[in-house]
């Protein structure tokens, strides 16, 4: 390969190399993820406060945001609000040990998953690959993760549509309609969606859809409220009645599946 062939290929490689945005008001974090997430690949930027994140987040387009709950100006609520306001992207945030009601409201505003402090980078670094691997693009490069599989495994062809009743669901495009008015979801939320529609009929409990969809371990302790929390964003977004659900239902004693689809 030529000296020009090779940068090219670098210059490639960094236009498609998948950026965080790091958002916490104590430098030492940000510091030591910013060279973490860099040495495994990342692009990353940073923010030490929410007003900041929100400025850098418009100015960057970034492909991921890590989150603290307690920021000055803006705090992490305040922050995902705006980010979804126009945005899907994925959002971890982080969370005090002990503070469970933080973690739900960050999940009810629309957070995908998060880590407690305090954490190992590593933690962090796998619920970051986990949690973009459900965003993945075919023209985008994950560290860790092989291109041409990744191109592979998103590249369904536009047949994989289910339909039920008025909701269309295009699992090639990750995309869902009513009524041919398009339904904004996370990429989470697509994935947990995806998950049950293709096994209609059959029950996962919440600790299996966290291993699926999140991809933890059997053996991690976490809240299984993650899991509720996502179920209700989905009905409120696809059920014509959330408090009675006709298509995500409830498998007493099991945890959750969707109507079967003949």
């Amino acid at each position: 390969m030529s000296e020009n062939e090779e940068l090219l290929e670098e210059m490639s490689e960094e236009e498609t190399r998948q950026k965080i945005l790091v958002a916490d008001d104590e430098a030492s974090i940000r510091r030591i993820l910013e060279t973490r997430l860099k040495m495994v690949g990342y692009d990353v930027v940073v923010a030490e406060d929410g007003e900041e994140a929100v400025e850098v987040f418009n100015k960057t387009n970034p492909d991921l945001v890590v989150l603290d709950v307690m920021m000055p100006k803006m705090d992490g609520y305040g922050v995902t609000r705006e980010i979804r306001r126009t945005s899907d992207v994925p959002i971890i945030i982080l969370t005090a040990l002990g503070d469970v009601s933080e973690r739900i409201t960050g999940l009810e505003l629309g957070a995908d998953d998060y880590v407690i402090k305090p954490f190992s980078p590593k933690e962090l670094e796998a619920r970051v690959k986990a949690v973009l691997r459900r965003t993945i693009s075919k023209d985008v490069i994950i560290p860790g993760n092989n291109a041409s599989t990744a191109a592979a495994s998103t590249g369904k062809g536009a047949k994989n549509i289910v339909t039920t009743g008025c909701i269309k669901i295009d699992t090639a495009r990750r995309q869902v309609y009513r009524k041919n008015e398009r339904i904004r979801l996370t990429g989470m939320e697509f994935s947990l969606l995806e998950l049950l529609v293709n096994n209609s009929g059959q029950a996962y409990s919440r600790n299996e859809i966290l291993q699926h969809v999140w991809s933890y371990p059997a053996d991690h302790r976490i809240d299984t409220r993650v899991v509720d929390v996502h179920i209700s964003r989905l009905r409120s977004k696809l059920e014509a009645d959330p408090t009675n659900p006709e298509l995500i239902l409830t498998a007493r004693g099991i945890g959750y599946m969707f109507q079967r689809i003949n």
